[in-house]
Protein backbone atom coordinates (compact mmCIF):
# COMPACT_ATOMS: atom_id res chain seq x y z
CA UNK A 1 0.00 0.00 0.00
CA UNK A 2 2.72 2.19 0.97
CA UNK A 3 4.47 1.73 -2.25
CA UNK A 4 1.33 2.68 -4.19
CA UNK A 5 0.56 5.51 -3.01
CA UNK A 6 4.40 6.53 -2.90
CA UNK A 7 5.47 10.17 -4.58
CA UNK A 8 8.17 7.73 -6.92
CA UNK A 9 5.35 5.38 -7.69
CA UNK A 10 1.89 6.63 -7.45
CA UNK A 11 1.58 7.76 -10.79
CA UNK A 12 2.49 4.78 -12.15
CA UNK A 13 -0.10 1.68 -13.18
CA UNK A 14 0.72 -1.67 -11.69
CA UNK A 15 1.30 -2.87 -15.20
CA UNK A 16 4.16 0.21 -15.21
CA UNK A 17 5.37 -0.63 -12.13
CA UNK A 18 5.80 -4.23 -11.87
CA UNK A 19 8.18 -4.43 -14.72
CA UNK A 20 10.22 -1.03 -13.27
CA UNK A 21 10.78 -2.92 -9.94
CA UNK A 22 11.86 -6.00 -11.45
CA UNK A 23 14.98 -3.58 -13.30
CA UNK A 24 15.12 -2.56 -9.84
CA UNK A 25 15.91 -6.50 -8.88
CA UNK A 26 12.43 -6.30 -7.01
CA UNK A 27 9.34 -8.89 -6.89
CA UNK A 28 6.39 -7.95 -4.86
CA UNK A 29 3.63 -9.22 -6.67
CA UNK A 30 1.95 -9.73 -10.17
CA UNK A 31 0.22 -6.38 -11.48
CA UNK A 32 -3.35 -8.41 -10.73
CA UNK A 33 -2.60 -8.32 -7.16
CA UNK A 34 -1.72 -4.94 -6.70
CA UNK A 35 -4.66 -4.16 -8.80
CA UNK A 36 -7.04 -5.54 -6.68
CA UNK A 37 -4.95 -3.63 -3.78
CA UNK A 38 -5.69 -0.84 -5.66
CA UNK A 39 -9.34 -1.26 -5.81
CA UNK A 40 -9.50 -2.70 -2.08
CA UNK A 41 -8.13 1.04 -1.50
CA UNK A 42 -10.04 3.17 -3.84
CA UNK A 43 -6.86 4.23 -5.31
CA UNK A 44 -8.00 3.25 -9.26
CA UNK A 45 -9.30 5.82 -11.80
CA UNK A 46 -11.45 4.83 -15.06
CA UNK A 47 -9.83 6.25 -18.03
CA UNK A 48 -11.83 7.43 -20.92
CA UNK A 49 -11.46 5.30 -24.29
CA UNK A 50 -11.91 6.60 -27.77
CA UNK A 51 -14.28 4.56 -30.29
CA UNK A 52 -12.77 3.46 -33.21
CA UNK A 53 -14.31 3.95 -36.53
CA UNK A 54 -14.66 0.38 -38.13
CA UNK A 55 -13.53 0.64 -42.03
CA UNK A 56 -13.27 -2.31 -44.57
CA UNK A 57 -11.10 -0.71 -47.51
CA UNK A 58 -8.09 -1.76 -47.94
CA UNK A 59 -4.88 0.10 -45.73
CA UNK A 60 -1.48 1.16 -46.14
CA UNK A 61 0.68 -1.57 -44.40
CA UNK A 62 3.80 -1.77 -43.37
CA UNK A 63 6.20 -3.84 -41.66
CA UNK A 64 9.16 -2.98 -39.69
CA UNK A 65 11.97 -5.67 -37.74
CA UNK A 66 14.41 -3.15 -36.68
CA UNK A 67 14.68 0.84 -36.41
CA UNK A 68 14.53 3.49 -38.91
CA UNK A 69 12.10 1.09 -41.06
CA UNK A 70 9.21 2.73 -40.43
CA UNK A 71 8.49 6.00 -38.92
CA UNK A 72 5.43 8.09 -38.10
CA UNK A 73 4.61 11.79 -37.84
CA UNK A 74 1.45 14.31 -37.46
CA UNK A 75 1.48 17.61 -35.96
CA UNK A 76 -0.76 18.81 -32.77
CA UNK A 77 -1.64 22.19 -31.43
CA UNK A 78 -0.56 23.05 -28.29
CA UNK A 79 -2.53 26.29 -26.45
CA UNK A 80 -1.10 29.77 -25.73
CA UNK A 81 -1.96 32.55 -23.57
CA UNK A 82 -3.46 34.46 -26.34
CA UNK A 83 -6.96 33.35 -26.91
CA UNK A 84 -7.51 31.43 -30.20
CA UNK A 85 -3.92 31.37 -31.08
CA UNK A 86 -1.71 28.08 -31.27
CA UNK A 87 1.32 26.87 -31.11
CA UNK A 88 2.24 23.65 -33.51
CA UNK A 89 4.08 20.23 -32.32
CA UNK A 90 5.36 18.68 -34.71
CA UNK A 91 6.60 14.73 -33.98
CA UNK A 92 8.66 12.02 -35.87
CA UNK A 93 8.18 8.70 -33.81
CA UNK A 94 10.04 5.45 -35.11
CA UNK A 95 7.22 2.51 -35.13
CA UNK A 96 9.51 -0.38 -34.41
CA UNK A 97 10.65 1.41 -31.61
CA UNK A 98 8.53 3.50 -30.40
CA UNK A 99 11.45 6.23 -29.80
CA UNK A 100 10.63 10.14 -30.64
CA UNK A 101 13.63 10.70 -33.18
CA UNK A 102 12.29 14.14 -34.43
CA UNK A 103 10.41 16.94 -32.97
CA UNK A 104 9.79 21.16 -33.41
CA UNK A 105 7.64 23.37 -32.38
CA UNK A 106 6.85 26.39 -34.31
CA UNK A 107 4.14 28.87 -34.83
CA UNK A 108 2.45 28.08 -37.84
CA UNK A 109 1.55 24.72 -40.13
CA UNK A 110 3.50 24.52 -42.87
CA UNK A 111 5.26 21.93 -45.62
CA UNK A 112 8.09 23.99 -45.33
CA UNK A 113 8.76 23.41 -41.61
CA UNK A 114 7.72 19.50 -41.98
CA UNK A 115 10.52 19.35 -44.60
CA UNK A 116 13.29 20.83 -42.22
CA UNK A 117 12.66 18.56 -39.56
CA UNK A 118 13.13 15.55 -41.46
CA UNK A 119 16.06 16.92 -43.28
CA UNK A 120 17.08 17.23 -39.77
CA UNK A 121 16.11 14.12 -38.27
CA UNK A 122 17.72 12.02 -41.27
CA UNK A 123 20.92 14.11 -41.14
CA UNK A 124 21.13 13.27 -37.31
CA UNK A 125 20.62 9.68 -37.24
CA UNK A 126 22.24 8.75 -40.68
CA UNK A 127 18.96 6.95 -42.06
CA UNK A 128 19.52 4.49 -44.94
CA UNK A 129 17.64 4.81 -48.02
CA UNK A 130 14.55 3.40 -48.66
CA UNK A 131 13.26 4.57 -44.98
CA UNK A 132 8.99 5.04 -45.03
CA UNK A 133 7.51 7.74 -43.70
CA UNK A 134 3.92 7.62 -42.88
CA UNK A 135 1.35 10.59 -42.03
CA UNK A 136 -1.92 11.90 -42.66
CA UNK A 137 -3.53 13.74 -45.35
CA UNK A 138 -2.53 16.87 -44.33
CA UNK A 139 -1.43 20.08 -46.59
CA UNK A 140 1.96 19.69 -44.96
CA UNK A 141 2.17 16.59 -45.49
CA UNK A 142 1.49 16.59 -49.14
CA UNK A 143 3.08 20.02 -49.72
CA UNK A 144 5.34 20.21 -52.72
CA UNK A 145 8.52 21.55 -50.58
CA UNK A 146 8.22 18.27 -48.46
CA UNK A 147 7.00 15.71 -51.35
CA UNK A 148 10.41 16.86 -52.97
CA UNK A 149 12.70 16.76 -49.67
CA UNK A 150 11.35 12.90 -49.26
CA UNK A 151 12.16 12.26 -52.50
CA UNK A 152 15.75 13.91 -52.25
CA UNK A 153 16.29 12.21 -49.35
CA UNK A 154 15.32 8.60 -50.31
CA UNK A 155 12.17 8.27 -48.09
CA UNK A 156 9.42 6.97 -49.35
CA UNK A 157 6.33 8.67 -48.43
CA UNK A 158 3.15 7.00 -46.81
CA UNK A 159 -0.40 8.30 -46.20
CA UNK A 160 -3.39 7.70 -44.62
CA UNK A 161 -6.90 6.88 -46.46
CA UNK A 162 -9.11 9.93 -46.87
CA UNK A 163 -11.47 10.36 -44.56
CA UNK A 164 -10.42 7.90 -41.96
CA UNK A 165 -9.29 8.67 -38.48
CA UNK A 166 -7.62 6.00 -36.88
CA UNK A 167 -4.87 5.12 -40.30
CA UNK A 168 -1.90 6.69 -38.30
CA UNK A 169 -2.03 5.18 -34.72
CA UNK A 170 1.32 5.14 -33.65
CA UNK A 171 1.43 9.29 -33.89
CA UNK A 172 -1.77 9.64 -32.25
CA UNK A 173 -0.92 6.93 -29.32
CA UNK A 174 1.88 9.13 -28.87
CA UNK A 175 -0.64 12.46 -28.49
CA UNK A 176 -2.70 10.86 -26.67
CA UNK A 177 0.40 10.17 -24.18
CA UNK A 178 1.64 13.30 -24.19
CA UNK A 179 -1.71 14.66 -23.89
CA UNK A 180 -2.83 13.02 -20.48
CA UNK A 181 0.92 12.95 -18.88
CA UNK A 182 0.68 13.52 -15.51
CA UNK A 183 3.54 16.75 -16.41
CA UNK A 184 1.28 18.24 -19.27
CA UNK A 185 0.78 21.71 -17.90
CA UNK A 186 -2.25 22.76 -16.63
CA UNK A 187 -1.98 26.58 -17.88
CA UNK A 188 -1.46 27.42 -21.43
CA UNK A 189 2.01 28.06 -22.46
CA UNK A 190 3.25 31.40 -22.84
CA UNK A 191 5.42 31.16 -26.25
CA UNK A 192 7.32 29.32 -27.79
CA UNK A 193 10.17 29.19 -25.43
CA UNK A 194 8.23 27.84 -22.74
CA UNK A 195 6.68 25.14 -25.30
CA UNK A 196 10.13 24.24 -26.62
CA UNK A 197 11.01 23.83 -23.12
CA UNK A 198 8.70 21.57 -21.90
CA UNK A 199 8.28 19.18 -24.98
CA UNK A 200 12.33 18.88 -24.57
CA UNK A 201 11.43 17.54 -20.72
CA UNK A 202 8.76 15.49 -22.11
CA UNK A 203 10.32 13.40 -25.07
CA UNK A 204 13.30 12.84 -22.33
CA UNK A 205 11.35 11.20 -20.11
CA UNK A 206 9.04 9.17 -23.30
CA UNK A 207 12.14 8.13 -24.77
CA UNK A 208 14.05 7.44 -21.31
CA UNK A 209 11.98 6.64 -18.62
CA UNK A 210 8.77 5.41 -20.10
CA UNK A 211 7.65 1.47 -20.15
CA UNK A 212 5.88 1.64 -22.98
CA UNK A 213 3.05 -1.56 -23.25
CA UNK A 214 3.10 -2.38 -26.58
CA UNK A 215 7.57 -3.20 -26.63
CA UNK A 216 7.43 -5.47 -23.18
CA UNK A 217 7.54 -2.39 -20.97
CA UNK A 218 11.12 -1.05 -21.89
CA UNK A 219 11.54 2.36 -22.63
CA UNK A 220 11.89 3.65 -26.62
CA UNK A 221 15.72 3.68 -26.19
CA UNK A 222 16.39 0.47 -24.61
CA UNK A 223 14.58 -1.03 -27.66
CA UNK A 224 15.94 1.43 -30.29
CA UNK A 225 19.68 0.53 -29.08
CA UNK A 226 19.14 -3.16 -28.47
CA UNK A 227 19.43 -2.80 -25.28
CA UNK A 228 15.83 -4.88 -24.34
CA UNK A 229 17.45 -8.24 -24.99
CA UNK A 230 19.58 -8.08 -21.96
CA UNK A 231 17.07 -5.80 -20.03
CA UNK A 232 14.07 -8.84 -20.66
CA UNK A 233 16.77 -11.92 -20.19
CA UNK A 234 16.88 -10.37 -16.48
CA UNK A 235 13.41 -10.27 -16.27
CA UNK A 236 12.39 -13.39 -17.13
CA UNK A 237 15.89 -15.09 -14.60
CA UNK A 238 13.84 -13.06 -12.06
CA UNK A 239 10.29 -14.37 -12.40
CA UNK A 240 11.98 -17.77 -12.43
CA UNK A 241 13.74 -17.41 -9.29
CA UNK A 242 10.51 -15.58 -8.15
CA UNK A 243 7.95 -18.66 -9.05
CA UNK A 244 10.40 -21.14 -7.69
CA UNK A 245 10.57 -19.46 -4.17
CA UNK A 246 6.91 -19.72 -4.31
CA UNK A 247 5.47 -22.02 -6.54
CA UNK A 248 1.87 -22.22 -4.96
CA UNK A 249 1.45 -18.65 -6.35
CA UNK A 250 1.80 -19.33 -9.86
CA UNK A 251 -1.00 -21.36 -11.77
CA UNK A 252 0.59 -21.04 -15.03
CA UNK A 253 3.79 -19.89 -16.89
CA UNK A 254 5.63 -16.80 -16.08
CA UNK A 255 5.16 -13.63 -17.91
CA UNK A 256 6.12 -13.46 -21.47
CA UNK A 257 9.28 -11.47 -21.78
CA UNK A 258 10.62 -12.28 -24.67
CA UNK A 259 11.37 -9.30 -27.11
CA UNK A 260 8.63 -8.04 -29.49
CA UNK A 261 9.93 -8.77 -32.81
CA UNK A 262 7.61 -7.37 -35.93
CA UNK A 263 5.58 -4.44 -35.83
CA UNK A 264 3.10 -4.02 -38.18
CA UNK A 265 1.52 -0.34 -38.96
CA UNK A 266 -2.07 -0.68 -40.06
CA UNK A 267 -2.46 -4.71 -40.07
CA UNK A 268 -5.28 -5.98 -42.38
CA UNK A 269 -8.32 -6.80 -39.95
CA UNK A 270 -8.89 -10.55 -40.09
CA UNK A 271 -12.25 -11.50 -42.23
CA UNK A 272 -15.38 -12.85 -40.88
CA UNK A 273 -14.67 -15.94 -42.09
CA UNK A 274 -11.42 -16.02 -40.48
CA UNK A 275 -13.14 -15.72 -37.21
Amino acid sequence: MSLLTSSRYAGLSPKQLVPQLADEGLYLASESTMYRVQRRHGLRTKKATASRTQVTRARTVHRATRPNQVWSWDITWLPTTVRGAYLYLYLVVDVWSRRIVGWRVADRESAEVAAALIMQTCRHGDIPRGLVLHSDNGAPMRGSTMISTLQWLGVVPSFSRPHVSDDNPYSEALFRTLKHALMYPRLPFADLASAEGWVERFVNWYNSEHRHSAIRYVTPDERHSGREHRILARRRALYERARRANPERWTSGTRNWSPVGLVVLNPEAPSPSAT
